[in-house]
């Protein structure tokens, strides 16, 4: 594969960034139809994180043509070898085991980094993938700041390297027909888009102080992040509402349908983000809102809101994640794999569906690294949409209306808010491009 990163190199600085960004947007299922069926040369991949959403990951990307897993890492050292174990079986060559993902980077058979470790550690983990040569698909969110997330443009670019996030709606057919009925005219101008995740979650009770389980490196799991003593109820999923390390459920779920949201409206940086809601279900040590509205105003005069309840199961359109788009002459709401249109009296006037799941989204990121094009959620995709969830958690956290650069995002004269836009880090692990 050494050459074939030799050759993405020189396309990428052939063909120019600037112009794959803005044909990228327009893409298609051009995935489907490109190098499915002749996968060219092998890709190996090493995957961080296989505690769960990365032992899909591998599951997903071994079933592709020419790939193997080459490397399994996690600092739990039961997953690495229950995963490690399961990817040999299955591919017929065992993977190499590591606690250390550095060991994937020093890998020269390693052509991607898979980043499915906590949030915290995906652009520092995808920036060293990118230094190292790697090209790399990172889970969502992309970043766990604003600035992680423009240093992870900058490492891709940089490096001239794919990478990929891992908004697989991006890739589906029945979503990519959506937006194209909408960027058609279908439904009129749009001006607003509504977005939803409901869910039922439990209480992740207090956690107390304990010793550290002998199967996991805590030191590293917590990695770029300034250090904290081992809780009993952090690790593996409950870190998600801790502002430390996750990103709420704002980051975890509503990622999906926001990015979608700003597809659709063709819309980039807001004016205005606000914020409400809190921590009402649960008495417990979460940190982030179960409970949570956000505003985004754009400078197209076009609006995306985000409503989430953890604790609440039922959303709108009897839908517990959707995204519906409201037009001068009709609109069109997105659930799972398809998408109804409605006319001005809300009757339902037509229906399309597609596939959903990874495929679609892995071969789309493969042929990416393959052919030297940008994916179908390129990161510099990835970080605007990313962008808008850490500015509706930046509004929330301190209580403010955000007015914002319409041409990057940044935040104006509002010290508090500005104070996140990054974050303290371990000595030594601050992420570099």
């Amino acid at each position: 594969m050494k050459n074939r990163i030799e050759h993405d190199r020189r396309l990428f600085l052939k063909t120019g960034a600037a112009a794959a960004i803005s044909a990228g947007l327009n893409r298609t299922a051009c995935a489907q139809d490109s190098k499915t069926n002749s996968p060219g040369e092998k890709i190996v991949l090493g995957i961080m994180g296989v505690n769960g959403r990365g032992a899909a990951i591998a599951n997903g990307m071994m079933a592709a043509a020419n790939t193997e897993i080459g490397a399994i890492c996690d600092v739990d050292s039961r997953a690495a070898l229950r995963v490690g174990q399961m990817v040999g079986d299955k591919q017929g060559r065992a993977p190499k085991v590591f606690g250390d993902f550095r060991r994937i980077l020093d890998d020269q058979a390693i052509d991607v980094l898979v980043v499915a470790a906590p949030n915290h550690w995906h652009a520092p983990a995808a920036i060293l993938g990118c230094s190292a040569g790697k090209h790399v698909y990172v889970e969502k969110p992309c970043s766990h700041t604003p600035a992680e997330g423009e240093m992870a443009v900058a490492a891709a670019r940089k490096n001239q390297r794919i990478v990929q996030m891992g908004s697989q709606r991006r890739s589906w057919s029945g979503v990519q027909e959506a937006i194209s009925k909408i960027h058609s005219g279908l439904i009129g101008k749009v001006l607003y888009s509504r977005t939803w995740y409901n869910n039922r979650r439990p209480s992740i009770g207090v956690g107390k102080t304990a010793s550290i389980p002998e199967w996991l490196d805590w030191d590293l799991w917590q990695g770029p992040a300034p250090r904290r003593e081992f809780k009993d109820n952090v690790v593996h999923y409950n870190w998600h509402w801790h502002w430390h390390w996750g990103n709420g459920e704002l980051g975890n779920n509503g990622v999906h349908a926001i990015d979608v949201a700003r597809w659709g409206l063709e819309v980039t940086y807001p004016i205005r983000v606000t914020a409400g809601g809190g921590m009402y279900r649960h008495e417990h040590d979460q940190e982030t809102p179960d409970t949570m509205m956000v505003t985004m105003d754009f400078p197209e005069k076009k609006t995306i809101t985000w409503e989430g309840l953890s604790w609440s199961p039922l959303g709108p359109h009897d839908n517990g994640f959707g995204i519906s788009f409201h037009g001068t002459e009709g609109s069109i709401v997105i659930r799972g794999a398809g998408y109804t249109v409605y006319d001005l009296r809300g009757n339902e006037t037509e229906n399309g569906t597609g596939d959903a799941g990874d495929t679609a989204h892995f071969a789309d990121f493969l042929d990416a690294v393959r052919s030297g094009r940008l994916p179908n959620a390129d990161i510099e995709i990835a970080h605007q949409s990313t962008l808008l969830c850490h500015l509706g958690n930046i509004a929330y956290r301190t209580g403010s209306v955000l007015n914002l650069d319409p041409t990057n995002g940044h935040i104006r004269d509002n010290a508090a808010a500005e104070a996140l836009w990054s974050r303290d880090y371990e000595a030594g692990w601050e992420p570099k491009v």
